[in-house]
């Protein structure tokens, strides 16, 4: 019996040991990239972390829960933001979308309820007018989204974004970028929590090369 303890005990602690080590050193080419042309920063002086996503990618939907929080307890010299992946089609139009609505203020309002929206009650959101109806219902003025949508300023941003991705050399969503070096995923980093575990490692390996 106490041999068999004892064994427990050792395969606990190895397991413990394995998980610690993997959570402490992520390695470059396995649980992230790093990408050999570096893309600049848009705050200067802070530590940049990128997701790119889409409203029609149920892994993005699904990790909503685990990376909200974690953005939320963010240090002041981190700075998240959200970048659209678009790949044509409906990903362009969920795109134009989003940045509108960041244009406009109230992305951070309505970002859950048009997740909602395409995810379990099957929306298709691609036309700006269908957009502009179901945005409405969220509070948000009708006449002014279809103006920002269609304005100049929106087209340049959605041209940032697309060679933003292609720099970034993303495949698919989501998709995280730390400091504009390192890239990783679900895939690579194993899970949601991967994720996250392997942003904050980046994060403080960045924070230390200050």
């Amino acid at each position: 019996m106490r041999k068999l303890i004892l064994s427990a005990a050792l395969v606990a602690a190895s397991v413990f040991g394995m998980t610690a080590v993997q959570a402490a050193e992520p390695v470059a080419g396995k649980e992230y990239i790093e990408l050999s042309n570096p893309v600049p920063v848009s705050v200067p002086g802070k530590i940049e972390v990128v997701e790119l996503f889409w409203y029609g990618c149920p892994h993005c939907y699904h990790f909503e829960p685990t990376i909200n929080p974690w953005v939320e307890k963010l240090p002041k010299d981190v700075n998240f933001k959200r970048v659209p992946a678009m790949f044509g089609g409906p990903w362009d139009a969920h795109g134009q979308m989003f940045l509108t609505l960041e244009a406009m203020g109230v992305e951070h309002k309505v970002h859950a309820a048009v997740f909602d929206a395409i995810q379990n009650q099957h929306k298709r959101l691609t036309d700006k007018n269908d957009m502009a109806e179901f945005l409405a219902t969220q509070g948000v003025d009708k006449d002014k989204f279809l103006a920002t949508f269609d304005s100049f300023a929106i087209k340049g941003q959605v041209n940032q974004a697309k060679e933003l991705a292609k720099k970034y050399e993303i495949t698919g969503v989501p998709s995280m970028v730390v400091n504009g070096k390192y890239r990783f995923d679900l895939g690579t980093a194993g899970g949601p929590e991967g994720v996250l575990n392997v942003a904050d490692q980046l994060i403080d390996k960045e924070r230390a090369a200050k």
